[in-house]
């Protein structure tokens, strides 16, 4: 069963198809996807294959993506997750995106630190990690607030539209929490 969890202001769920539409809303933005390492999405079934593969990623246990639904609201502003995820080895990367209109309120750092908490205490992960476009300044800076180390630099790392980009790694590990 997909856990769902539940902030102040927001919940945690699982994203079905009925949230395609704002899916596509999210990744059909260039605002968004500037520093996502996704190409733009054009067509709605696109995102169709996005909800497909957040489903799939969970089933397998290589990652587990929440839809971010303010309370009182219905349908998502973006989803939240880990990707990456290796039982084994107690780790995973966190992913994240809201949609423009949401930004600057608060939204992101509150679903962050509630998914940071349950990959710790209920996943039993020992580390916590990033990837960050380094022109990326609001993930960038929301990282360090929250508690995320910057480990160093990987070197085009990431290719988007034909362009290699380098980024941040970063790192929480569970003892530091």
């Amino acid at each position: 069963m997909f856990p769902v969890l539940k902030t102040e202001r927001l919940n945690l769920r699982e994203v079905t198809k009925e949230d395609t539409a704002a899916i596509f809303a999210c990744f059909s933005n260039e605002n968004v996807t500037r520093y996502y390492g996704e190409e733009t999405l054009i067509h709605i079934e696109q995102a169709e294959k996005f909800v497909d593969f957040f489903s799939k990623n969970y089933e397998a246990k290589r990652g587990i993506r929440w839809g971010i639904e303010i309370k009182g609201s219905e349908g998502i502003i973006g989803t939240i997750g880990f990707n990456a995820w290796s039982p084994k080895h107690k780790r995973a990367e966190i992913g994240y995106e809201i949609h423009p209109d949401y930004w600057r309120n608060g939204y992101t750092s509150e679903a962050l630190s509630e998914i940071l908490a349950y990959g710790f205490e209920m996943l039993g992960l020992r580390r916590i990690g990033a990837v960050v476009f380094m022109e990326n300044d609001a993930s960038n800076k929301l990282l360090t607030k929250i508690g995320f180390k910057k480990e160093g630099v990987l070197r085009d790392y990431i290719v988007q539209n034909g362009t290699s980009h380098d980024t941040y790694v970063y790192s929480l590990l569970k003892n530091e929490n």
